[in-house]
């Protein structure tokens, strides 16, 4: 090869003749006299070191404060004591925002588990939980009786309570649902019932002076305001959730662990293996008694993995774009402002909500749209997975779902990609605002679940008792997943004390309040 390649040099006039036949000597005279490799042979005995450097060293102590106690010890002592093999009591797949907040209430209840956090990302909360609205939701479109408007009440207020304890940014700025005419005020008056029935407090109808008294460039026919809708930085509630668990000294986030499969081994212990994604090696593998996977975009297929059956509650994920107003025109609105709903469950529509986002700053955006994505981390229009997008579109409840709304399918595409019909939807209740008033800003992937006839799932869905027990799969968490998370994190933490038969030691349970809601659906 070394020689074709010099001819060709040669041939276009590159290389003097000269200059090529000394390359051509020096070649033939180096495979001459090059050593032959050495070879091992069975019987030579190799000589190997006890220790390898870093290993059975002092503490590191910036180590243990970024990873935690455990993390760094285990580092330091895995090749002589473990032989890289790391073990714990639980692992839980997936460092969202409910993975994390799961692996905290476990913590507390359980003063003895160990537990491993898997995350596929190279940081927590990279996808749903760091790229949203920031809105702490009051509870108010959700089927009454569901896990979902119990979650969202109750982790509503424990947001609120772990954003003061741990000096996060919070705001308690409310929000306006506003109807345009007297046809979208029967959905508002729809809404106050039904969030009256969740147990969302105080609660008023307000009519077209009320909502200028309060938002003066909003025009709208009539509004539903809840004072007590907020606003934070979930990105950032989660990052502190993972200092505050790695802190603990029993358990480990592992950041860049992509789990590729699950295996019971003899011992009953469930193994999971994995690696850096994108990259080769090494393979990466922990173990524990028990599973909880809560795996976001890739739920589904994590499930399947994890023994559950990956052709049901099949997710499907939406792009939400959001604008920015400029710096001269945030001041267009105080408070989180939406249209009523426009059916179908998705979307709740583009609406105006302040944030307090440590990427972001204080700032006003406009969005999201909810447009399928090719990609199911299809941040851009032009993201595109070819196994994605078959899984969509062999998705037959996802066709029925866009048949039975084909206006708002077709309409949220063309909103994606035209910035004039995406406002115009913000317009209808703000006129004032103008395309010059805004700028791009960035966007979120959500993902969803729809069920046999288009329906898009109304509540939270489970897959249990996988892999002889060992195993709990979390199947559909879509918003206000953010907002309830450390609710949800105690419904988990009942479910898996149940599934795996834990003895109770300190149920961090009992301060619970109000009437309990109806068991987690489970995967049909």
């Amino acid at each position: 090869m070394v020689f074709a390649r010099s001819t060709r040099l040669f041939s276009r006039g590159r290389i003097p003749a000269l200059t090529m036949g000394a390359f051509a000597a020096t070649g033939m005279a180096y495979m001459a006299i090059r050593p032959e490799p050495k070879k091992v042979h069975a019987e030579q005995k190799l000589s190997l070191w006890e220790s390898l450097p870093g290993e059975n060293m002092p503490v590191n102590p910036g180590f243990a404060k970024l990873r935690g106690m455990a993390a760094e010890q285990r580092f330091r002592t895995a090749l002589s004591e473990s032989n890289g093999k790391n073990d714990f009591d639980v692992v839980i797949v997936g460092g969202g925002i409910i993975g994390l907040a799961t692996a905290r209430e476990l913590l507390k209840r359980f003063p003895n588990m160990t537990i491993a956090v898997l995350e596929k990302e190279r940081e927590v909360a990279a996808h749903q939980t760091g790229h949203n609205s920031g809105v702490i939701h009051a509870g108010i479109y959700y089927k009454p009786g569901s896990r979902m408007a119990y979650t969202c009440v109750r982790g509503a207020e424990l947001m609120y309570e772990y954003c003061k304890q741990n000096q996060l940014p919070v705001e308690r700025c409310g929000k306006l649902i506003v109807a345009v005419d007297e046809k979208e005020h029967k959905q508002v008056e729809r809404l106050y019932e039904i969030a009256s029935l969740n147990g969302v407090k105080d609660l008023e109808v307000l009519n077209s002076e009320e909502i200028r008294k309060l938002e003066p460039n909003v025009v709208a026919y009539s509004a539903l305001y809840s004072p007590n809708t907020g606003i934070t930085d979930f990105g950032l509630v989660a990052q502190c959730i993972a200092n505050e668990i790695v802190q603990s000294g029993r358990a480990e986030v592992k950041l860049a662990f992509e789990a590729t499969k699950f295996e019971k081994r003899d011992d009953g212990r469930i193994e999971i293996w994995g690696a850096e994604p994108n990259q080769r090696g090494p393979t990466l593998k922990v173990s524990a008694k028990n599973v909880i996977t809560c795996a976001g975009f890739y739920s589904d297929r994590v499930a399947g993995l994890a023994g559950g059956d990956a052709g049901k509650a099949k997710v499907v994920t939406f792009r939400g774009s959001y604008y920015q107003l400029k710096p001269e025109y945030r001041g267009i609105c105080r408070m989180n402002v939406y249209p009523v709903p426009s059916g179908g469950g998705i979307p709740v529509g583009v609406h105006f909500t302040p944030t307090v986002n440590t990427r972001r700053g204080i700032q006003m955006i406009v969005g999201p749209g909810a447009c399928l994505t090719f990609s199911r981390e299809g941040y851009d229009f032009m993201n595109f997975s070819m196994k994605d997008l078959f899984d969509s579109m062999t998705n037959m409840n996802l066709w029925a779902f866009a048949l039975k709304n084909p206006s708002l399918s077709i309409g949220e595409l063309y909103k994606d990609l035209n910035k004039r019909a995406f406002l115009r939807a913000a317009q209808a209740y703000v006129p004032g605002l103008t395309e010059e008033m805004v700028e791009e800003s960035f966007a979120g992937v959500m993902s969803q679940v729809f069920e046999n006839g288009g329906i898009a799932a109304n509540d939270y869905i489970l897959e249990r008792n996988l892999m002889d027990g060992k195993v709990l799969c979390v199947r559909n968490a879509p918003t206000p997943a953010c907002t309830a998370s450390l609710a949800i994190a105690e419904m988990l933490a009942d479910t898996a004390t149940e599934d795996f038969k834990w003895k109770k030691e300190e149920d961090a349970s009992d301060e619970k309040n109000g009437a309990q809601p109806q068991p987690l659906a489970v995967a049909a």
